[in-house]
């Protein structure tokens, strides 16, 4: 069966987060053939960790496909991952041997940006562990906020953790209200300051936007800090969505984890700009993955 197909083209689509990397490999008709899943593939790991993982999720999907991993030399690979855009970083990945036919790598705003539109022009804003504004304009890339926790990130799970953490610290030393959000945040840290100090010290944006979900809760439950810190976030959010739209983009698609629950507390204005999402961003990295392969015919 490997044989047969090693001659004939196939594509892999792989999202390579910092939770984990997903591939998915489909035929030249598009159907797929069989998926897999590896570790973190943020660029913050390594270069080197990043590939590897890359591989291991397409040996994975060949597994499932039913195909020897010597098919991996008949697949065209296109692969967003989390922080590419550092300096160096994508001559770093050009300059590393790999095992597939071709293989290219993008932004994951980018794959996400043209799964959520079908392969069309669009704007997406990404709610999640991290925040960001990116669009596809007339052939150009716009890129709002998104530099990373806690300089950016502005709206996000883990800007939402660290309020919440910052004005429960307050409310402990009686220097502002204390609710019911701020009381259960304080008892993550046994009710102790230097507890909350010592997590910070070893804390990445992962572990803020833990958080997350308790502030929410307590938001939709009627805390008033709680919902201080969601519109608050929701402004920001906001904000993103606008600047996406002054800069030309006629239709904006919400994503990542906090997309849903926060969706309700943006402005009027905002939400009827937001139109629903067509695909993930595996089915971007496949557009690009099959564009590439084209290009190089």
């Amino acid at each position: 069966m490997t044989a047969a197909l090693h001659g004939n083209a196939l594509f892999a689509g792989v999202d390579g987060g910092g939770t984990g990397c997903r591939a998915r490999i489909e035929d030249a008709a598009g159907r797929v053939l069989g998926t897999g899943i590896a570790g973190p593939a943020a660029l913050r790991l390594g270069v080197d960790c990043a590939l590897g993982e890359i591989e291991k999720a397409c040996r994975a999907a060949l597994a499932d496909a039913g195909l020897d991993t010597d098919a991996l030399g008949a697949v065209h690979v296109a692969a967003g991952l989390a922080g590419i855009g550092r300096k160096g970083v994508l001559e770093q990945l050009g300059e590393r041997p790999h095992a597939f036919r071709s293989v290219l790598y993008a932004h994951d705003a980018t794959i996400a940006c043209l799964g959520a539109h079908g392969a069309r022009e669009g704007g997406i804003v990404i709610v999640g562990t991290g925040s960001i504004g990116f669009a596809v304009v007339n052939g150009r890339e716009v890129r709002v906020g998104g530099y990373g926790f806690p300089i950016s990130d502005e709206g996000s799970g883990a800007d939402l953790g660290l309020h919440a953490i910052r004005l429960a610290l307050r409310a402990h030393d009686q220097r502002a209200v204390g609710t019911s959000l701020t009381r259960d945040v304080m008892l993550r840290f046994h009710d102790e300051p230097y507890e909350a100090v010592a997590w910070m010290d070893r804390a990445t944006a992962t572990d803020y936007a833990t958080f997350a979900p308790l502030v929410m809760r307590h938001a939709d439950a009627g805390d008033s800090v709680a919902r201080r810190i969601v519109r608050d976030a929701a402004e920001q959010i906001d904000d993103l969505v606008r600047r996406l739209i002054e800069s030309g983009v006629t239709r904006v698609a919400l994503l990542g984890g906090l997309a849903s629950p926060m969706q309700p507390w943006l402005a009027p204005d905002v939400q009827r700009r937001l139109v629903p999402v067509e695909g993930d961003a595996v089915d971007g990295a496949l557009h690009l993955a099959r564009r590439a392969a084209m290009n190089a015919a």
